[in-house]
């Protein structure tokens, strides 16, 4: 057997199983990624923790043959370091604004995950490693199960200005529909203006989708003017004030 294949070395089968390991964890992050169809997947988390995981080894084991030189002084820990702040970088990536929503956060909060899990592997800790996957799963799914055994809370009330006549209102209920909202009432005081064209009407929504996704979309629709929610939910103002695309 060559000497570079001694663990001592730092290229031997240890090593070589800490990196599968890495490999195998962080698939699975990224499968469940994959799964729900994100913009960082299988492959974005698998590389991540396998790259995170080999900078582990290179800092245990890449500055062995200068140990012990009278004027070299080094901190290994440092490559650590620098990945951290790399996979902040890649995190920044997957996460984009629409308008005054945010989106991705959670996509880079796993991306920053399987970064630790490889490392973690690389450092030789494997079974911190599997349990910070099995967490993983607890939270991405085990706690979506749980929302949805909560109970609803009040409706949450979105106030539409769109203009008549364009079918806004029909392609606002769809997307309400789609987003998981049923509509449980709406508000006898809306006003319409005849002379202006425009009508304001108050929707009352119950259900477990994303409020901010649903009122992007919203305000995506031709002839929307604005939507404004009530009850802590900032105004989103239309990109279009006039309900028309250029």
């Amino acid at each position: 057997m060559p000497d570079a294949f001694y663990s001592h070395m730092g290229q031997g089968w240890p090593q070589l199983a800490d990196l599968a390991l890495a490999f195998v964890l962080t698939s699975l992050i990224g499968l469940e990624r994959r799964a729900k169809r994100k913009s960082a997947g299988l492959r974005t988390h698998t590389v991540v923790g396998l790259g995170a995981a080999l900078f582990m080894l290179v800092s245990k084991y890449g500055f062995t043959d200068l140990i012990g030189l009278s004027d070299v002084a080094f901190d290994p820990s440092r490559v650590a370091a620098q990945v951290v702040s790399g996979v902040g970088f890649l995190g920044g990536g997957v996460i984009f604004v629409r308008r005054d929503i945010v989106r991705g956060l959670t996509t880079a909060a796993i991306v920053w995950v399987s970064a630790a899990v490889g490392m973690a592997c690389g450092a030789g800790l494997p079974l911190l490693a599997v349990a910070v996957v099995a967490l993983h799963f607890l939270a991405v799914w085990g706690f979506t199960k749980l929302g949805d055994h909560l109970p609803d809370g009040e409706p949450t009330r979105l106030l539409l200005s769109y203009e008549d006549g364009r079918g806004v209102l029909r392609a606002a209920l769809a997307l309400c529909t789609e987003h998981g909202f049923a509509v449980a009432e709406t508000d006898s005081a809306s006003t319409q203006e005849p002379q202006s064209g425009r009508t304001q009407l108050t929707l009352g929504l119950s259900g477990r989708g994303s409020i901010p996704e649903l009122v992007a979309e919203l305000g995506d629709i031709p002839g929307m003017i604005a939507v404004n929610g009530r009850e802590g939910f900032s105004g989103h103002e239309a990109g279009n004030p006039e309900g028309r695309h250029p």
